[in-house]
């Protein structure tokens, strides 16, 4: 890999510190482009970003937004955009619905949050008439990019299902599975989070972490080793899993790790985030497309990650189709 490209153009001398993230936007450069309907970009960063990802390769994106504002966002900061597709709109709903028909219409393989509430676009997404919505819930994960640790991790779900069922986690966990595939996990280690690796029925999270096992054994879910439940220690330390004495294929090794609920997902990646100093790409899963879910406060670097995932996601897709029709 040459210099700039290890660095992802932030001409940077020194190794980097978000190496694995770097190494996504590499393979996904390696892809044909997504054709990705960014929805509202009316500010600096998510233009940038939008513009950004296609400059490297990643996106081919179709503008969804207010054109005189897009236009105006893009002439204040110097953005080029005469290579790009503006679909206008009145306002930022008027952008999510539009940026939605794109995909209905088989124009976009993947969406990408503007500078609208999240709520917006996922509104558009879940909406009975003109939505995006598949049989599988809709979920969303964090692919972390944690310093120290060799691996990304999968986190989820800390954004869409704020208290999942039973029912609802077997679709979250088979998201994050195919995730990890689309992803190239050589092998794919699921644990299922609670705050003991016991299943205790004063607990309910441990409980239904056993039982989400027993229906990982059974074939309902598939395409991964599920182990749970896990304390946190335990599922990414190998010295902690022996010093509890847990001998499994996954205690130690998981890189997907599946919290109980929002409130515990959502505090586990601000804590990395914040305080060892990880990334954190989003991305959410279950509907006809992979949607990029960005946060103002990402990074550049961030921000391509995430639409290196959803490259990689929608290549995936390709690729099955091609299979079925086969």
């Amino acid at each position: 890999m040459s210099e700039d490209r290890t660095a992802v153009g932030r001409g940077r001398q020194d190794p980097p510190r978000h190496d694995k993230y770097e190494r996504l936007v590499e393979a996904a450069r390696q892809l044909q482009p997504t054709k990705m309907a960014v929805a509202h970009p009316c500010d600096e960063v998510s233009l940038q970003g939008a513009l950004e990802a296609a400059k490297l390769g990643l996106i081919e994106p179709i503008l969804v937004g207010p054109a005189a504002r897009v236009r105006d966002v893009a002439k204040r900061f110097h953005l080029d955009l005469d290579a790009f597709a503006i679909i206008d709109s009145a306002h930022s709903h008027d952008s999510a619905a539009k940026a939605v028909e794109q995909v209905t219409l088989g124009h976009a393989e993947a969406l990408m949050k503007g500078s609208l509430h999240t709520d917006e676009l996922m509104g558009a997404v879940v909406a009975r008439e003109g939505g995006i919505r598949t049989a599988r819930r809709i979920s969303h994960c964090f692919v972390m990019d944690v310093p120290g640790h060799a691996d990304p991790l999968i986190i989820t779900d800390a954004a869409v299902n704020i208290a999942p069922t039973l029912d609802d986690k077997v679709d979250i966990i088979q998201n994050a599975i195919d995730l990890a595939h689309a992803m190239r996990f050589a092998e794919v280690r699921v644990a299922i989070l609670s705050a003991m690796e016991t299943v205790n029925a004063k607990v309910p999270s441990t409980v239904e972490a056993g039982a989400l096992c027993k229906m990982a054994d059974r074939g309902q879910i598939t395409g991964a080793l599920l182990d749970g439940p896990l304390a946190l220690d335990n599922a990414i330390s190998m010295e902690a899993a022996a010093i509890k004495g847990i001998v499994s294929p996954v205690a130690g090794r998981a890189n997907v790790l599946v919290v109980p609920d929002l409130e515990a997902g959502n505090m586990l990646a601000k804590s990395l985030s914040f305080l060892a100093g990880a990334d954190a790409a989003g991305i959410v899963l279950g509907a006809k497309v992979p949607i990029v879910l960005t946060s103002r406060a990402d990074s550049l670097l961030t921000r391509l990650a995430s639409c290196a995932v959803a490259s990689l996601v929608a290549e995936a897709r390709r690729t099955a189709l091609k299979s079925a029709i086969r």
